[in-house]
């Protein structure tokens, strides 16, 4: 025991900066949640100020908006994990099929590079090509004579655009996973398909989906941890005021609550309500993972 400890010990060394960094900002700011607890006052601190129990989460359920902020959560984040689970899968069979190997590497390489973008970025470029007035979108639109759309302002169009613009920054990255599932699948089933007289799409049907089906189910069980996450930042660059009714979000109204109104307890307490209800589905979706496709994170 000894000898192995200290034949790992550089590993461990390895990644104690990193451990320092994790407790200083991730496990150490956990002290502020007693605020959502509290009638926080900045003068008096965290442990001076009133402490009102559970009144912090009574007086957000009893907000008009809550339950629609969180339908809108549920809504958008499921959206984004059906969509981002069944398009990089799509195209990664795709690619799988393409023979010219510079045209593959070419491909791959344009549909990864948006994951590399900030959603300020890529915020700028949708707002300046949806513009209902001089986008490139609606201005192909006009030619077919349909009225201009402001994809931005209308609670009809909001969430699919959040949705389409999500899988194409995401969907490159996504799909190396797939890729290399398929590199795993045996090369001698494909042979004797070839040999049976196997058509590409029954190779595809028969041997490509059922060689990658475990990572399917893996990926598809630990996504659901990311149920209650629509993705701040892309919904904080691209909503505005018309379209809270579907676009706002549990992590937008945090920040409209306590950064914007200062009400610093409130907003603590919708944030330790999401944190709770995600531990809640992450633990569900690593024993889903484990039951189904024997992944254990240690």
């Amino acid at each position: 025991m000894h000898k192995k400890w200290l034949r790992e010990l550089p590993l461990h060394a390895m990644i104690l900066p990193s451990l320092i960094l994790v407790i200083i900002f991730s496990y150490i700011p956990m002290v502020g949640i007693v605020i959502a607890f509290n009638k926080f006052s900045p003068v008096k601190g965290f442990f001076g100020s009133p402490w009102v129990g559970f009144d912090n989460f009574r007086y957000i359920f009893e907000l008009p908006d809550t339950m629609q902020v969180i339908w809108n959560t549920v809504i958008i984040a499921g959206m984004k994990i059906v969509a981002g689970l069944v398009v990089p899968i799509i195209i990664a069979l795709l690619l799988n099929e393409i023979r010219i190997s510079f045209v593959k590497r070419g491909v791959q390489t344009l549909i990864y590079l948006p994951h590399f973008l900030s959603w300020i970025i890529l915020g700028g470029i949708l707002i300046d090509i949806l513009s209902p007035t001089s986008g490139i979108v609606n201005q192909l639109l006009g030619y077919f004579g349909i009225e201009p759309v402001f994809f931005l302002g209308d609670n009809r169009w909001f969430r699919y655009v959040l949705v389409i613009s999500d899988i194409w920054k995401e969907f490159g990255f996504s799909t190396i996973v797939y890729l290399a599932a398929i590199t795993s699948v045996n090369p001698s089933l494909y042979e004797a398909a070839v040999i049976d007289g196997a058509s590409r799409r029954q190779q595809t049907w028969h041997i490509t989906l059922p060689g990658i089906l475990p990572i399917i189910l893996l990926v598809t069980t630990l996504s659901l941890g990311n149920v209650l996450n629509a993705g701040f930042d892309q919904v904080f660059t691209l909503y505005n005021a018309t379209v809270y009714d579907t676009g706002d979000i549990l992590d937008t109204l945090v920040y409209r609550t306590g950064v914007v109104d200062a009400q610093y307890s409130v907003s603590t307490a919708i944030g330790l309500f999401k944190s709770v209800v995600s531990l809640v589905f992450i633990t569900v979706s690593y024993w889903l993972a484990y039951r189904f496709s024997n992944y254990r994170i240690f």
